[in-house]
C-alpha cells in the first residue's frame, strides 16, 4: 500500500495527502480526516520513516559496532563505560544510537548495511579489520576504537598498547614480583589455551600481541626471561577466564602476580582466588587494564592500566556527530592507577 492508493481513494493530490501526515497543521480539518480515513480503509499505516530520513541526508544518529554479539555492550565493563560516554553526548546533543552487532559475519554485513545512522563507532578491540571494510563499502564516516593499523586513512582514536603494558608490568616488577602469569585476550579468533611464542608473532589482533609484547619487555627489566612468563588466551569471559586461571595455578603452581588483559579478567580473578582462600595481595596481587568504573569498588580495589574510557568515547562520539572532513588519528594517555590489590611479593 502507498501514499498514492491514499490520495487517490481520499480524493486528494498525494502532495496533500503527504502533507496531512508530515504537515497536518497546513492542511484543513475535513481534508485531513478524509485522507485518515481513507488510510484507515485501506490498512496504510503513514510514511515510511526510513525513507523520510534517507531523503533528508542526515538521521541525527550514531551506530556503534562490534562484532561481538549483541550482550557484550551490557555485560563488558569497558564497553558499558565507552557507551555511557558516548550516550551522553547524544543525549545532549539530541542524537540517537543503534547498537550493530551480529554472531556472524553475514550477519553483521547486513546490520551495518541496513543500520540508519550518520556515521559508525566501531570497537576493535576484536576484528576490527572486517568492521572497517564493511563501515567502507557502507560509504559512512567511521571512526575505529583501538585499532592498531598504519593506514592512514583511517580515524582512529588508541593508545599506545605496548607501553601501556611495559607500565603494568613494571610497576609489579618494582613490587619485587619475578614469578608472573599473563591473562590474555584472544590472539586469534576462537582459540584459548596456553600461548607460545611463535603464536605471539603470529597474532591476528595486534592490541593483544603488543600487550604481551609489553609485559614482557617490562619484566626483563627485572630479569625475568619471557620464556618463564606463562600465558594463557581467553576470550575475556567468565568460563575462559576461569579456564586460564586453573592452568595456570594447576599443580600447586602460584604465580605472585597475574597481568590481565582486562579489568573484567581482572575481577573474575579476584572473585577466584578469594573462593581458594587465597588473599589479594598478600598472596598474589592483580593488575588490570581498562580503568572501568567497577574496578574502584572491587574487593580489593583493583591496580589497573586505566584508558580514558570518557574522553574516548567523547571524542568518538563528537566526530561523527561533527562530521569527519578528513581522517583524523588520536592517541589518549592511559594512567597506572595503584589500589589495593598490587603489594610488594612476599620473601
Amino acid at each position: 500500500m502507498k501514499l498514492s492508493d491514499v490520495a487517490k481513494a481520499a480524493g486528494v493530490s498525494q502532495g496533500t495527502a503527504s502533507n496531512a501526515f508530515n504537515r497536518p497543521d497546513i492542511v484543513r480539518a475535513e481534508v485531513r480526516e478524509k485522507v485518515e480515513a481513507a488510510a484507515r480503509a485501506l490498512g496504510y499505516a503513514g510514511p515510511d520513516p526510513k525513507g523520510r530520513l534517507l531523503r533528508a541526508g542526515k538521521v541525527n544518529a550514531i551506530g556503534v559496532a562490534t562484532t561481538e554479539s549483541l550482550d557484550y555492550f551490557f555485560a563488558d565493563p569497558y564497553a558499558r563505560a565507552m557507551m555511557a560516554s558516548i550516550s551522553a553526548v547524544c543525549d545532549v546533543r539530541g542524537a540517537g544510537i543503534s547498537l550493530v552487532s551480529a554472531a556472524n559475519d553475514e550477519k553483521l554485513a547486513w546490520n551495518i548495511q541496513s543500520a540508519i545512522v550518520d556515521g559508525l563507532i566501531l570497537f576493535c578491540i576484536e576484528g576490527g579489520e572486517r568492521l572497517v571494510e564493511l563501515s567502507r563499502e557502507r560509504r559512512l564516516p567511521f571512526v575505529a576504537l583501538q585499532l592498531a593499523a598504519p593506514d592512514e586513512s583511517i580515524s582512529v582514536i588508541g593508545i599506545d598498547e605496548f607501553e601501556s603494558a611495559r607500565a603494568a608490568a613494571r610497576h609489579v616488577g618494582a613490587l619485587g614480583h619475578r614469578d608472573v602469569a599473563i591473562v590474555a585476550l584472544e590472539l586469534v579468533d576462537d582459540r584459548i589455551g596456553p600461548v607460545s611464542a611463535e603464536q605471539v608473532d603470529g597474532a591476528f589482533y595486534s592490541g593483544t600481541r603488543d600487550r604481551i609484547r609489553g609485559y614482557l619487555a617490562g619484566m626483563a627489566e627485572f630479569g625475568v626471561d619471557p620464556a618463564d612468563v606463562p600465558i594463557f588466551e581467553t576470550m575475556n569471559d567468565r568460563p575462559t577466564v576461569i579456564e586460564a586461571l586453573e592452568s595456570l595455578f594447576a599443580d600447586g603452581r602460584r604465580p605472585t602476580a597475574l597481568l590481565c588483559m582486562s579489568d573484567r579478567a581482572a575481577l573474575i580473578a579476584l572473585d577466584w582466588l578469594r573462593a581458594r582462600g587465597l588473599s589479594v595481595p598478600g598472596d598474589v596481587s592483580v593488575i588490570g587494564f581498562d580503568g572501568v568504573p567497577e574496578g574502584a569498588v572491587s574487593d580489593p580495589p583493583l591496580t589497573t592500566v586505566a584508558q580514558p574510557i570518557a574522553q574516548m568515547g567523547r571524542m568518538a562520539a563528537e566526530m561523527i556527530l561533527d562530521g569527519l572532513e578528513a581522517p583524523r588519528r588520536e592517541r589518549v594517555e592511559v594512567e597506572l592507577v595503584v589500589r589495593q590489590s598490587t603489594a610488594p611479593a612476599r620473601v
